[in-house]
């Protein structure tokens, strides 16, 4: 059965035809799969005494870009063929209007020879007479071949559009012994290279135009009879679902029009509705399955721990893009050692509503965190206390010989139960959780109390956790969702919070807060590369006098970044009753005249759609053309009073998966659902009360943009290519593949044709040439306003 599928958008405007390159045969399997199979297909290697004869297909409708590609592809072919006299034998014959021998099987005897005989090779031209070839090979056998003994295989590449019958000749020479092997080539006919090729037809029928995949088809059903094997023993055949396309050109009734029946005397004219067609080209779809070989890969193991990405660089090397904390460790392995001077005290909650089993999660964090912070090298030191009603210092900070000891003693501390007196806790550690701390002033390391609990507390928090701070002790919290309001109270801001939903999701917190442990507040990240946009809310709700606290919280933030071309671009997009691009990511290059920006941004009034207003920074301010940098991290900061968020969420989702951070601001005494869902995660949202609190969480919003500048960044999102470009990642870079006319390393320039091109000189790059590195893109800068 055939599945019909019309593609309207793949043909040229004037009616020429897909271009050949088009894949006309899809194996559906993941990336990973097809990179194997492109890899155990060069692993292959045939020796064995065998005759290979290409029949090749050199007529008017295949092509003679075509037939080039046929050469590839038989050249790909006898490059795992052990070639001599005693092994691999290889003759080739090309037919259009008649056969034409090029040479026997018994010309050469090494694989260069016979590669440089099928390059030199020309395009005939003619009809396709594939039954006529068929019966030459009836007639006269394999030219220069053995006798019946060796096995004999025939490999037809050929676009199956003979001008005479082949199901009879190819069943004589089938009965004969012969393997036949079909490739197609240009837009196939499927039908006739089915009926051409050997049982099963599916292991025997190819695809020339994915030249490593056919070759791995081949070999993989030649491997089946000894003739050809892999470099590895665990290499294995397996099948595949995959699609075979053919082109065709149908007629389709396309309406009616007016026309005349009979003569047109004055008495005997009648007027009538006449059918009339159109033409189009359609894909007819036919479902089969493919053998190929696939080979055990380097990442077959998954080597790269802890969320790290396995990237194979040959059959048997592989390297491992980590996560930030893992990074220039061996396979991303856990090694966390805190190198800061830090006193922790572990704080855990040992009451009867946290439960055992949460108990003894708290201590399994633990031992497992002193395992991977406290190395030989640390200049940190540990202790631990349990609470419920009262609180009990288990292991005083620094107070063990070894981390061994420092684990004994955890396994030793016992569940206690009783009421969750939080507060309480907290006030009692500052006052003796730490002893007598070494140093004053600068002297004394950093101190910090984490909290780990999983239920309320039963006693009030907010006076103790400011008793603490007070002491100029750090507090960080970690807990279920189910305490993450109490716990942002306890430490004074989400930003100082970790929470999980489950044993493992707890155990992925420690590099995050060794983060927390070490990383004092900074001034910006002024060597950090930045494409950073705020969008700010100027609609009715917010009024003309909060806008003009949010510019003033703005300009703050701005004057914590390095704005150059080089480091940080910043942009403004504000939103009311329409949305207006207040200035583009490239309009201004210093940090001054972007903060004359700021102030200057209008105030719009009316209602606004935060939704559009992603979509518009979608669409023209996070591109190329607005100024956006390849290979530059990306975010938007959102400042909202809440209103006009509902349709929000898809666009700002839109943004994320292509690879732009994004963060609420959200302003007011409630915070509403819709704004929630706009953040997404939950790192990604800060809530002020007020319009004029917003300069209290100045330092969280700046930690937020620092640590996304650090992020891993995708080359190709945002595509940097320009006018439908498509941009394709290697090799630790990219290229632009550049369409309809276009070229330049960003599709930015109309391609000139003849004489024009001529003038532009060799030195021009073609597009989709070289990739481009991040360092040296090549843009063209948009001029700014004068002034800047």
């Amino acid at each position: 059965m055939f599945k019909v599928n019309f593609y309207g958008k793949m043909l040229h405007p004037r009616g020429a035809p897909v271009p050949p390159s088009l894949p006309l045969q899809e194996v559906h399997v993941s990336k990973e799969i097809i990179g194997k199979i492109s890899v155990a297909s060069k692993m292959m290697w045939c020796s064995a005494a065998v005759d290979v004869l290409f029949l090749m297909d050199g007529s008017h409708s295949v092509g003679k870009g075509s037939f080039e590609r046929s050469k590839h592809f038989a050249i790909t072919v006898c490059d795992a063929l052990d070639i001599n006299p005693r092994k691999v034998r290889v003759g080739a014959i090309q037919f259009s209007s008649a056969p034409r021998l090029e040479f026997p099987l018994d010309a050469f005897s090494t694989q260069q020879e016979v590669k440089a005989e099928i390059k030199r090779m020309v395009f005939k031209g003619g009809r396709t007479e594939t039954s006529l070839a068929l019966k030459y090979l009836l007639r006269k056998g394999f030219p220069g071949g053995r006798n019946a003994s060796v096995p004999q295989v025939l490999i037809i590449i050929t676009d199956g559009r003979s001008q005479g019958h082949v199901a009879l000749p190819a069943k004589q020479l089938k009965l004969r012994g012969v393997t036949v092997f079909t490739v197609g080539i240009r837009f196939p006919r499927w039908e006739e290279l089915h009926s051409l090729a050997s049982e099963p037809r599916e292991r025997h029928v190819l695809m020339a135009e994915q030249v490593e995949d056919a070759a791995n088809g081949l070999f993989s059903t030649l491997s089946g009879s000894a003739i050809c094997t892999t470099a590895s023993p665990d290499c294995k055949v397996q099948p595949h679902p995959c699609e075979r396309k053919t082109l065709e050109t149908v007629r389709e009734l396309a309406g009616l029009a007016p026309c005349w029946r009979g003569s047109r005397s004055a008495d005997a004219v009648l007027a009538a509705l006449c059918p009339f067609s159109s033409w189009k080209r359609v894909f007819f779809t036919h479902p089969t399955t493919c053998y190929r070989t696939t080979c055990p890969g380097p990442c077959d193991s998954q080597p790269c721990q802890n969320g790290g990405t396995c990237v194979p660089e040959a059959p048997d090397r592989y390297r491992c893009l980590c996560p930030p904390a893992f990074g220039g460790e061996a396979n991303c392995a856990l090694n966390l050692s805190l190198k800061c001077r830090v006193d922790v005290l572990f704080l855990l909650a040992s009451s009867a509503d946290t439960s055992p089993e949460g108990f003894q999660r708290a201590k399994a964090f633990v031992k497992r965190f002193v395992r991977a912070a406290l190395t030989g090298d640390s200049q940190a030191r540990v202790g631990v206390a349990r609470y419920g009603a009262e609180l009990t210092v288990a292991v005083p900070v620094g107070e063990y010989q070894d981390v061994p000891d420092l684990v004994r003693s955890l396994d030793s501390l016992p569940f206690d139960g009783g009421a969750t007196l939080t507060g309480r806790a907290l006030r009692q550690a500052a006052e003796r959780g730490f002893g007598s701390a070494p140093g004053t002033g600068l002297d004394r390391p950093r101190r910090a109390v984490v909290l780990m609990t999983e239920a309320r507390s039963q006693d009030e928090v907010a006076g103790p956790a400011g008793f603490v701070r007070a002491r100029e002790l750090l507090l960080l919290g970690m807990g279920s969702e189910d305490v993450r309001a109490e716990l942002e109270v306890i430490t004074g801001g989400p930003e100082l919070v970790l929470t999980y939903t489950g044993p493992q999701d707890l155990f992925d917190q420690i590099p995050k807060l060794q983060g927390k442990l070490c990383n004092r507040p900074r001034p910006g990240c002024q060597a950090q590369s930045l494409d950073l946009v705020f969008m700010l809310d100027a609609s009715v709700s917010v009024g003309p006098e909060n806008f003009a606290q949010m510019q003033s919280f703005v300009r703050s933030c701005a004057l914590r970044f390095d704005v150059n071309p080089d480091v940080t671009q910043i942009g403004l997009v504000v939103y009311g009753g329409r949305v207006q691009t207040a200035f583009g990511l490239d309009a201004h290059l210093r940090r001054a005249a972007v903060l004359r920006a700021l102030s200057q941004a209008p105030y719009l009034g009316g209602v606004g759609s935060a939704g559009t207003a992603l979509l518009h920074i979608y669409d023209k301010v996070m591109t190329v053309q607005g100024g956006a940098r390849p290979g530059v991290p990306k975010a938007v900061v959102v400042v909202t009073g809440g209103s006009g968020v509902e349709d929000a969420a898809v666009p700002a989702q839109k943004l994320r998966d292509n690879g732009v951070s994004v963060l609420v601001v959200g302003v007011g005494p409630v915070l509403r659902e819709a704004l929630r869902r706009l953040a997404g995660p939950r790192d990604a949202l800060i809530h002020v009360a007020t319009y004029a609190d917003l300069s209290h969480h100045q330092d969280a919003l700046i930690e937020w943009m620092c640590r996304e500048a650090k992020q891993p960044v995708n080359l190709c999102k945002p595509s940097p290519c320009m006018n439908e470009g498509t941009c394709v990642l290697h090799n630790g870079s990219y290229r632009c593949e550049c369409q309809g006319g276009w070229e330049g390393p960003h599709c930015e320039n109309r391609a000139l044709r003849g004489d024009a091109l001529k003038a532009r000189g060799s030195s021009r790059e073609p597009a989709g040439g070289q990739p481009l590195r991040p360092s040296r893109l090549g843009l063209p800068r948009r001029r700014g306003p004068p002034g800047r």
